[in-house]
């Protein structure tokens, strides 16, 4: 039971914000909401608070492909650089904004420099990668079944941040490139005690999004990373597949990698890729 400010005496059942305040000499406590009605009908488990919603919102989020495409020319030209989906995956992002030419396929028309500057006309925009998000269909995802112990690695939080910095080393990305790469998704790794990891190869890639640019003799490098957490329990599905393994493993063979793409007289494209299955 609370009085008002009047005098008015008011019990019951109410939702909304209390603040307390103790602060000095002052002393108050201020709610905003509004009084529940008929509150013997309302189950307390229902009155949930609002972190926990949110919460239960971003757990809600379809899973997403998070992918930056960079360019590495001899020298400046113009090319058109084209993505195909396949009908189970959509985009839902792209930065510069990319333009339809088909069901399922869009383009960028841009100018490479050498230095890896790219200069997209349409929204007259300088970056270093073009950015798309992708999302695929719920119903062909199972986790357990995409990132098992027969095809992926887990370890702890802990070990692979320094794992996955070396294994990006020897797919040939420069520090700063493994610094974003895994910079841009550190929250996610964080929120797990337990993660199991694969990349996938280029032919499974292509059969999702399939990229092509109007370049002769362009080498293509694309690390799609793939990872969920695991609990405690499930790790012991993991006991052969751990970090000891996933150090011995060839990943440059898993890709594909070729020696040409750090080789400066080739027109190369690196993607570099991140989903998160829950």
């Amino acid at each position: 039971m609370a009085r008002m400010e009047d005098g008015t005496t008011v019990d019951g059942m109410f939702w909304g914000k209390l603040n307390v305040v103790h602060d000095g000499d002052t002393h108050k406590m201020e709610f905003s909401g509004t009084r529940i009605i008929n509150s013997e009908e309302i189950d307390p488990e229902l009155l949930i608070d609002s972190r926990i919603i949110q919460r239960m919102a971003d757990a809600s989020k379809p899973p997403t492909a998070r992918c930056h495409l960079s360019i590495l020319a001899p020298k400046q030209q113009y090319c058109d650089v084209f993505l195909q989906f396949s009908p189970l995956w959509k985009m839902s992002l792209a930065m510069p904004p990319a333009e339809a030419v088909g069901e399922d396929k869009v383009k960028w028309f841009v100018r490479v420099h050498p230095g890896g500057a790219l200069e997209h006309f349409e929204s007259l925009m300088n970056t270093t990668a073009l950015y798309y998000e992708a999302v695929p269909d719920p119903s062909m995802l199972d986790p357990i079944e995409f990132i098992a112990p027969r095809n992926s690695f887990a370890m702890s939080y802990q070990d692979f941040i320094p794992h996955l910095m070396r294994v990006l080393d020897q797919l040939g990305l420069s520090l700063h490139a493994r610094t974003n790469f895994i910079n841009n998704s550190m929250s996610a790794f964080a929120a797990h005690k337990y993660i199991a990891y694969r990349f996938m190869t280029p032919s499974k890639l292509a059969a999702a999004i399939d990229i092509s640019v109007t370049a002769e003799g362009c080498v293509f490098t694309r690390m799609f990373l793939m990872f969920r957490g695991v609990s405690e329990d499930e790790m012991a599905l993991f006991a052969d597949a751990g970090e000891k393994e996933a150090n011995q493993y060839n990943w440059r063979e898993k890709i594909n990698w070729s020696e040409l793409s750090k080789d400066p007289t080739c027109f190369r494209v690196l993607e570099t890729s991140v989903l998160e299955l829950a």
